[in-house]
């Protein structure tokens, strides 16, 4: 079977009401939302990856991303292997970001061609997984208390904060979740976005070890391997990296055999898309771990991980960027928890995710098409 691949569409935009701070580090973040469309004949498949910028959009994944997917033309789309080493070795910028929208929207193609959804392609471990709500960044505790109170009430069982990333403050946010929620059944995280230093880090994880917190996540920047095995060294709660530094298979495995982590953490759309995210959790299934994988974006970025998380054993978690509406902007298949706390792909082929293409054309701040 053959799908020669007649051009590929790449389109830059964002949705103005999309705007995050994940620190008080960061001031607002603008989230953009790279959509590419390969075409072969009849059929399509389509990908998506997010970048996220102070100060304005992000046009420069989009110009990337015309020298790594003009070898795309003339191309087997069901070749994806092979597809993904060609650009892979391509002398662009970017890589492996700029590839990873590409071959996600290969694997949506595959999967429309067979006609099954793309995490039963992919290899269908399960049906459903439970998700976290992934907080923005708040002013006060107060706020925070409050959020909690509404996730719990949308039916969330596990809450990860994004927060000042100042050990002091961080930990008066957890001691006054512990001081109202402590007594209910829930999975805590913490993300301090690689901002600590190990003195600080072994702080603040002694006492989210104390309340009883699921993992502490990018306590150092993520290429401080040997502090991070240092701090495992130290403490007992699970500790994992950020997953944006870090996002090829080598330097993945070199953190894996130090024992840097108990779990590693990618994301699909920065990692090279769905043929390097599952290179990197074949990897870590071999070293008995996790990938625990990001999720925090627009619904198309949240589809290509959710499918990999329904495919292999190795991740407990999809996280779900809140609030998640402005990251559902022209997409007609948002992805929400069921009454259960839990999330399930789409039964439609492929991503499952239909876009609003008049909207995305409308909004298209660039757009080109590669022949």
């Amino acid at each position: 079977m053959t799908l020669p691949i007649d051009s590929v569409d790449v389109f830059v935009l964002t949705n103005p009401e999309a705007r995050y701070r994940t620190s008080a580090h960061y001031d607002e973040l603008q989230i953009t939302n790279t959509v590419v469309r390969i075409n072969a004949g009849d059929a399509f498949g389509v990908g998506g990856a997010i970048s996220w910028t102070e100060g304005g959009v992000d046009t420069a994944l989009g110009k990337a991303i015309e020298h790594v997917g003009s070898v795309l033309i003339g191309q087997n789309a069901l070749n994806r292997e092979r597809l993904h080493g060609l650009m892979s070795n391509r002398c662009a910028s970017m890589l492996p970001l700029s590839l990873a929208p590409l071959d996600i929207a290969l694997w949506d193609l595959a999967g429309k061609a067979f006609g099954v959804p793309l995490y039963q392609l992919l290899g269908g471990h399960r049906e459903t997984i439970p998700a976290y709500a992934s907080t923005p960044f708040f002013d006060t505790i107060e706020e925070y208390l409050t959020m909690v109170a509404q996730y719990l009430d949308e039916g969330y069982q596990a809450i990860k904060f994004h927060t000042w990333c100042y050990p002091d403050k961080d930990l008066e946010l957890v001691n006054a979740v512990a001081d109202k929620f402590g007594s209910l059944d829930i999975t805590w995280m913490l993300d301090v976005e690689g901002r600590y230093n190990r003195h600080d880090a072994l702080r603040v994880g002694r006492r989210l070890q104390e309340l009883g917190y699921t993992w502490f996540e990018a306590p150092l920047p993520d290429s401080d391997l040997e502090g991070y095995r240092w701090l495992r060294s130290k403490l007992d709660i699970e500790i994992i990296p950020a997953g944006n530094e870090l996002v090829t298979l080598g330097l993945i495995q070199t953190g894996m055999s130090m024992g840097s982590w108990d779990h590693a953490r990618v994301d699909a759309t920065l990692a090279g898309g769905i043929t390097g995210t599952r290179h990197i959790m074949s990897a870590a299934r071999a070293h008995s771990m996790n990938v625990e994988l990001q999720s925090w974006g627009y619904t198309l970025s949240q589809a290509a991980n959710l499918h990999l998380m329904l495919a292999f054993p190795n991740c407990r978690y999809f996280e779900q960027a809140m609030p998640q509406k402005p990251m559902e902007f022209a997409a007609l298949d948002p992805i929400r928890i069921d009454s259960a706390g839990d999330v399930r792909a789409s039964g439609k082929p492929g991503l499952g995710v239909d876009l609003d293409w008049d909207l995305i054309e409308k909004h298209a701040l660039i757009k080109y098409t590669l022949k």
